[in-house]
């Protein structure tokens, strides 16, 4: 085999100070997508967090302005502006434009710290087309610009204050050569990401105002965890009240709360240095393995669980489970850059020690609370066996067929996933559209008969005796619950046709409901996506154009410079109204068409969005829908 290009000592790049973090952003902040775009606000505010957490700090303000430039503005300690010893320039100027500085790593400044990696505020200035830093120190104002990374002036003093105001104000705009032009923060994201820092860092305020669009929140929480877990459970019934411990083994400061709920699913949410973990780690394992532990000791203590019974497993524990477990280290070991995965192993340990003994006292303290919970154990657990009869039943049964697809599916010839497509389709008429409309190559079909079932309010057992349900599991081929395997997914794109009006939106919610309960791993790996056929279709001058909202419509009819009755307009009800060539063309043509990726932003809102929703709770949504009623076109989630 022929080897291009030569190997030597001068093809050896040697990246400088921040160039590494312009070329290689991913291994810095997780790519260049509307994902890390928002990590960047998220290392600079960890900063201000980290202040708090020191007791430096009680306020923070974050400002998005208008041109989408970020001001992160806190009353902590403000950044040392001194000559550093070695580098012979502002400590200042060292931190924000050298990887790997900062106060975070001798273990004097900070006992905890988020922004451990010590690149988070460099990255920052590094992905940043400019940045600008002022300290409040000593009674003086310090002042740096930075552009690209690169530093336009020494730090200079340009103003007084206080003696008794110090902190940082950093204001930054993003590299539009870096994260793509038509990127921009979404307040939504943002606010569930404070709200989660209020929560973890009791004492606290975070203000956040939104110049672009005029909004504004502030935060503040005095029960901190516990305070959190309630904001979960606002919708659900609860069992008991919010058990609470918090305690601090060998320098590491542990915090759990638990409550469990009459739910069926499990919302468990994982902070390290009140970073969001959200692959969870061995604080998560410490904190699950405890619960299931002290409920099969206490069930079998109290005779609750008989001597031939088998013990619960982790799922039975979990069913109906709120909690949350944050843990502050001095030394914490994540995965990467991004902080996803707490890796510590003494952690587990810690966590499952100090809720253990929390939990099995307030189970012995409080029988009959104990008890409902152990029932719910048993109910569950009875409903997971009848659910693996019923998901045996429904392989075997395909084994039988010889792995025979459902007989509504159209399906496409083509077999690497990678390029094939599933169109679910809502009721018979559009299916027909959809069958004869579609490219048969890499398009198939599933037409679904009438509403599927509210997954949100049954357990799989339930679920899986639902022939719509059970068609669908078969269509995608990677089985549910404990055999699900994204490895057998045969199609690379899920999508969800359903029709503009207030039936299809229900028929949506339903299924995007049964995707994020049972199949997260579709929409957390990018496969799930919903379509947006037209509401209208414009006739003029032997044209055809199509509108897919009422302000499409208007910028159309604006466009072609005429007013709405010289043209024809007919407004679409349903998918079923047109025809297989105009379906292909607005809806399904990958050319023309517009399809809505479907992601979990954020796990614990849109955990609290579908219980809200779809759950037994009818007050909740009623506001939801008042509230919201005026400002709806379509609503998706």
């Amino acid at each position: 085999m022929a080897v291009n290009g030569s190997y030597e000592a001068k093809d050896i790049q040697v990246l400088e100070g921040l160039e590494a973090v312009r070329r290689r952003p991913g291994m810095y902040v997780g790519g260049t997508d509307i994902k890390a775009l928002h990590h960047l606000v998220y290392e600079v505010v960890d900063n201000s967090i980290d202040e708090a957490l020191a007791g430096a700090c009680t306020r923070i303000e974050i400002t998005i302005h208008p041109d989408s430039s970020v001001t992160v503005k806190d009353n902590g300690r403000g950044i040392p502006v001194d000559m550093h010893p070695t580098e012979k320039k502002s400590a200042l100027e060292v931190v924000m434009t050298k990887l790997h500085a900062g106060g975070k790593f001798g273990g004097g400044s900070y006992k905890v710290s988020g922004g451990l990696h010590g690149v988070g505020v460099s990255a920052v200035n590094a992905l940043s087309e400019w940045c600008e830093v002022r300290v409040r120190r000593g009674g003086q104002v310090y002042f740096q610009r930075y552009e690209r990374g690169y530093p336009q002036e020494p730090v200079k003093v340009i103003g007084k204050t206080r003696p008794d105001d110090t902190g940082t104000t950093t204001t930054f705009k993003f590299d539009p050569l870096i994260f793509m032009s038509d990127l921009d923060y979404k307040f939504d994201t943002l606010v569930q990401r404070f709200r989660e820092m209020a929560f973890v860092t009791r004492g606290v305020t975070i203000h956040f105002v939104d110049e672009r669009a005029n909004r504004q929140m502030t935060f503040y929480f005095e029960g901190g965890i516990t305070s959190f877990v309630r904001y979960l459970n606002r919708n659900r019934a609860t069992l008991h009240p919010v058990v609470f411990v918090d305690k601090e083994i060998e320098g590491v400061g542990i915090e759990c709360a638990v409550q469990y709920t009459d739910a069926y699913t499990e919302s468990v949410y994982s902070f390290a240095n009140t970073i969001n973990t959200v692959d969870g780690g061995t604080h998560l394992t410490g904190m699950r393995s405890a619960l299931t532990r002290v409920i099969n000791d206490y069930a079998r203590k109290a005779g609750l669980l008989k001597d031939a019974d088998p013990n619960f497993s982790g799922d039975d524990t979990r069913e109906g489970l709120t909690a949350i477990v944050s843990v502050k280290h001095p030394d914490p070991q994540f995965e990467s850059q991004t902080k996803v995965k707490l890796m510590n192993p003494e952690v587990q340990t810690y966590v499952a020690q100090t809720l253990g003994e929390a939990f099995a006292t307030f189970l012995e303290e409080n029988p009959r609370e104990a008890k409902a919970i152990v029932e719910k154990c048993l109910t569950s657990a009875r409903a997971r066996d009848a659910a693996r009869k019923a998901r045996d039943l429904v392989i075997r049964k395909s084994a039988l067929e010889s792995l025979t697809l459902p007989g509504k599916l159209a399906d496409c010839s083509e077999r690497d996933s990678s390029k094939t497509e599933l169109f679910i389709v809502e009721g018979d008429s559009a299916g027909g559209s959809a069958k004869q409309g579609r490219d048969r190559h890499f398009q198939a079909i599933l037409p679904l008969r009438g509403k599927i079932m509210n997954t949100e309010r049954a357990r799989l057992d339930k679920i899986l005796s639902s022939n719509e349900i059970k068609a669908l599991i078969s269509a995608l081929g990677t089985g549910i619950g404990d055999n699900f395997d994204l490895q057998g997914l045969r199609y690379g794109r899920v999508i969800i046709m359903t029709d503009a009006d207030v039936d299809g939106a229900h028929i949506r919610t339903l299924l995007l409901t049964f995707f994020f309960r049972y199949m997260p791993q579709l929409i957390e790996e990018g496969h799930l996506y919903i379509a947006q056929p037209p509401l209208y279709r414009i006739a003029y001058k032997n044209q055809v154009h199509y509108a897919y909202s009422e302000a499409d419509k208007d910028k159309l009819l604006k466009s072609l410079g005429v007013s709405p009755d010289k043209v024809s307009i007919s407004r679409y009800k349903g998918l079923g109204e047109m025809n297989p060539q105009q379906l292909w063309e607005t809806t399904m043509n990958p050319v023309n068409r517009t399809l809505l990726l479907v992601t979990i932003e954020d796990a614990a809102e849109a955990d609290r969005t579908f219980d809200m929703l779809m759950g037994d709770a009818v007050d909740p949504r009623r506001r939801f829908i008042q509230t919201h009623a005026k400002s709806v076109r379509n609503l998706d989630i």
